[in-house]
């Protein structure tokens, strides 16, 4: 049952690639847009090839990576005690927490005037703005997990004179550790996106110049090329790492049933 399950999973998302690509080979071939403007996936498929058989897809995309952990590093740092404190302190929650949702609401391209001037064109300016668009999601998604944890828990470990740290770190974190990782994904997916975004800004070495040097090249099939790898990489970070880690702990808390 469950391998039938697992092949129709399979066949349903391989089919809708094949029905997506043969639209846009049709699409293509309609003449709507000029060649050269909206080429077919054969085409963009072989500018991909290009840009990782002379290594320019893999360095920036290391070196994208490599931005991309480092504030995220810091992201996490930041957002999951922010997050705590958000939860468990009145002051945090009632003065902090308007100021934290107030800005998660602003793009994190609009970051980017502020990064350059504070941090010139530098990957300081880059790492702000990675930060800025994924610490705040964090907390917000920290928070929500604490508050989420079954009250029943809390009283339990109350009257078990479980008090401090050993409740906070022992009790509270752990019971929220589903949530947080799932807030985790979405600020690393929020992170990614500031990535891009601020690495269009200047020769940056990264997948975002990739995309610039595409557009002023007039080179379409390489800005597709470089967009295809953008979403391989997220998607396949989200499956590997994240949704791996998510199921794995939300089995053990017993959220899902196991396989």
């Amino acid at each position: 049952m469950k391998r039938d399950s697992a092949l129709k999973n399979y066949g349903q998302k391989l089919g809708l690639l094949v029905l997506l690509l043969g639209t846009w080979e049709v699409v293509a071939r309609m003449g709507i847009w000029s060649s050269y403007l909206f080429p077919g996936p054969m085409t963009v498929a072989e500018s991909l090839w290009r840009l990782a058989a002379d290594g320019r897809l893999w360095g920036a995309t290391l070196r994208s990576l490599g931005r991309l952990g480092r504030a995220y590093v810091v992201s996490v740092g930041i957002g999951v005690p922010l997050g705590l404190l958000m939860a468990r302190l009145t002051f945090f929650r009632n003065a902090v927490k308007p100021v934290v949702m107030g800005l998660q609401a602003l793009p994190s391209i609009c970051w980017l005037p502020l990064a350059l001037l504070w941090f010139g064109l530098t990957d300081g300016a880059i790492l702000f703005v990675v930060v800025m668009g994924s610490v705040l999601g964090i907390a917000i998604a920290t928070e929500d997990s604490i508050q989420g944890v079954d009250p029943q828990l809390l009283r339990v470990a109350s009257t078990l004179g479980v008090r401090g740290l050993r409740f906070q770190f022992g009790v509270l974190l752990p019971a929220a550790l589903p949530g947080i990782v799932t807030g985790l994904k979405l600020g690393w997916s929020f992170a990614w996106r500031a990535l891009l975004a601020g690495e269009l800004l200047f020769v940056s070495g990264g997948l975002g110049q990739l995309l610039t040097v595409g557009r002023e090249l007039m080179d379409v099939p390489q800005v597709m090329a470089v967009m295809v790898a953008i979403v391989l990489i997220g998607v396949t970070v989200d499956r590997v790492f994240f949704q791996t880690v998510e199921g794995r702990l939300r089995r053990r808390w017993g959220l899902q049933p196991a396989m």
